[in-house]
Protein backbone atom coordinates (compact mmCIF):
# COMPACT_ATOMS: atom_id res chain seq x y z
CA UNK A 1 0.00 0.00 0.00
CA UNK A 2 1.45 3.32 -1.12
CA UNK A 3 0.43 6.57 -1.42
CA UNK A 4 1.98 10.72 -0.74
CA UNK A 5 1.28 13.04 1.46
CA UNK A 6 1.55 16.83 0.88
CA UNK A 7 2.82 18.52 4.16
CA UNK A 8 2.46 22.46 3.96
CA UNK A 9 4.95 24.48 5.65
CA UNK A 10 5.12 27.86 7.11
CA UNK A 11 8.89 28.57 6.30
CA UNK A 12 11.34 27.04 8.76
CA UNK A 13 10.84 24.85 11.43
CA UNK A 14 8.89 21.68 11.79
CA UNK A 15 5.40 20.33 11.21
CA UNK A 16 3.88 18.00 12.20
CA UNK A 17 2.11 15.21 10.46
CA UNK A 18 1.59 11.97 12.83
CA UNK A 19 -2.33 12.52 12.43
CA UNK A 20 -2.42 12.29 8.97
CA UNK A 21 0.20 9.42 8.71
CA UNK A 22 -2.22 7.62 11.50
CA UNK A 23 -5.75 8.37 9.25
CA UNK A 24 -4.01 6.70 6.45
CA UNK A 25 -2.86 3.43 8.67
CA UNK A 26 -6.27 3.12 10.28
CA UNK A 27 -7.64 -0.46 9.76
CA UNK A 28 -4.36 -1.95 8.89
CA UNK A 29 -2.62 -5.11 10.69
CA UNK A 30 1.07 -5.65 11.77
CA UNK A 31 3.65 -4.66 9.55
CA UNK A 32 6.31 -1.63 8.45
CA UNK A 33 5.87 1.83 7.05
CA UNK A 34 8.55 3.90 5.41
CA UNK A 35 8.72 7.18 4.97
CA UNK A 36 10.44 9.47 2.12
CA UNK A 37 10.30 13.04 2.06
CA UNK A 38 10.85 13.94 -1.60
CA UNK A 39 12.94 17.00 -1.56
CA UNK A 40 16.83 18.13 -1.19
CA UNK A 41 16.44 20.70 1.31
CA UNK A 42 13.92 19.34 4.17
CA UNK A 43 14.20 16.59 6.73
CA UNK A 44 11.94 14.02 8.14
CA UNK A 45 12.04 13.32 12.14
CA UNK A 46 10.39 11.78 15.19
CA UNK A 47 10.33 14.03 18.19
CA UNK A 48 8.51 15.25 20.53
CA UNK A 49 5.44 16.34 20.47
CA UNK A 50 4.36 17.20 23.89
CA UNK A 51 6.40 20.70 24.51
CA UNK A 52 6.86 22.90 21.21
CA UNK A 53 9.55 24.35 22.55
CA UNK A 54 11.66 21.09 21.77
CA UNK A 55 10.85 22.19 17.24
CA UNK A 56 11.80 25.73 18.54
CA UNK A 57 14.88 24.51 19.85
CA UNK A 58 15.95 22.56 16.89
CA UNK A 59 15.69 24.95 14.88
CA UNK A 60 17.53 27.30 16.48
CA UNK A 61 20.45 24.67 16.98
CA UNK A 62 20.34 24.28 13.03
CA UNK A 63 20.27 27.65 12.37
CA UNK A 64 23.04 28.52 14.68
CA UNK A 65 25.10 25.25 13.04
CA UNK A 66 24.28 26.25 9.70
CA UNK A 67 23.89 29.75 9.13
CA UNK A 68 22.34 31.05 5.57
CA UNK A 69 25.16 32.02 3.28
CA UNK A 70 25.04 35.87 3.66
CA UNK A 71 26.69 34.89 6.95
CA UNK A 72 30.32 35.25 6.93
CA UNK A 73 31.54 32.27 8.32
CA UNK A 74 29.97 30.24 4.68
CA UNK A 75 31.33 32.48 2.67
CA UNK A 76 33.04 29.25 1.10
CA UNK A 77 30.01 28.00 -0.16
CA UNK A 78 29.64 28.47 -3.89
CA UNK A 79 25.80 27.08 -4.41
CA UNK A 80 23.99 30.17 -3.47
CA UNK A 81 22.30 31.57 -6.69
CA UNK A 82 19.10 29.81 -5.26
CA UNK A 83 19.29 32.48 -2.32
CA UNK A 84 21.14 32.38 1.23
CA UNK A 85 18.91 29.63 2.40
CA UNK A 86 19.46 26.80 -0.35
CA UNK A 87 23.15 25.24 0.27
CA UNK A 88 22.62 25.28 4.21
CA UNK A 89 19.28 24.05 3.63
CA UNK A 90 20.88 20.87 1.91
CA UNK A 91 23.65 20.41 4.26
CA UNK A 92 20.87 20.75 7.00
CA UNK A 93 19.20 17.89 4.71
CA UNK A 94 22.23 15.69 4.47
CA UNK A 95 22.74 15.97 8.23
CA UNK A 96 19.39 14.81 9.30
CA UNK A 97 17.24 11.82 7.96
CA UNK A 98 15.15 11.93 5.06
CA UNK A 99 13.62 8.77 5.37
CA UNK A 100 11.74 7.01 8.38
CA UNK A 101 10.70 3.31 9.21
CA UNK A 102 7.94 3.12 11.90
CA UNK A 103 6.92 -0.60 12.89
CA UNK A 104 2.86 -0.96 12.72
CA UNK A 105 0.97 -2.95 15.08
CA UNK A 106 -2.82 -3.72 14.02
CA UNK A 107 -2.87 -0.28 11.97
CA UNK A 108 -1.42 1.67 14.66
CA UNK A 109 2.19 3.22 14.62
CA UNK A 110 4.29 1.85 17.39
CA UNK A 111 5.36 5.33 18.12
CA UNK A 112 6.73 6.78 22.00
CA UNK A 113 3.94 8.19 24.20
CA UNK A 114 5.35 11.94 23.39
CA UNK A 115 6.90 11.07 19.51
CA UNK A 116 5.55 12.65 16.54
CA UNK A 117 6.47 12.67 13.21
CA UNK A 118 7.70 16.09 11.57
CA UNK A 119 8.53 17.33 8.25
CA UNK A 120 11.48 19.99 8.95
CA UNK A 121 11.87 22.76 6.78
CA UNK A 122 14.82 23.78 6.10
CA UNK A 123 14.30 27.16 3.42
CA UNK A 124 12.70 30.60 4.95
CA UNK A 125 9.86 30.47 3.07
CA UNK A 126 6.44 28.07 2.99
CA UNK A 127 6.13 25.11 1.03
CA UNK A 128 4.00 22.17 -0.24
CA UNK A 129 6.39 19.26 0.96
CA UNK A 130 5.75 15.89 -0.86
CA UNK A 131 6.27 12.50 1.43
CA UNK A 132 6.08 9.13 -0.17
CA UNK A 133 4.56 6.53 2.29
CA UNK A 134 4.82 2.71 1.59
CA UNK A 135 3.44 -0.01 4.18
CA UNK A 136 4.35 -3.37 3.77
CA UNK A 137 1.77 -5.78 5.85
CA UNK A 138 3.24 -8.59 7.84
Amino acid sequence: MQTQFHIDTQGPGLTEFTDTVARWLRGQGDGLLTLLVQHTSASLLIQENADPEVQTDLHNYFARLVPPTTDPSMAYLTHTYEGPDDMPAHIKAAMLPVSLSVPVTAGRMVLGTWQGIYLFEHRNRPHQRKVAAHFRAD
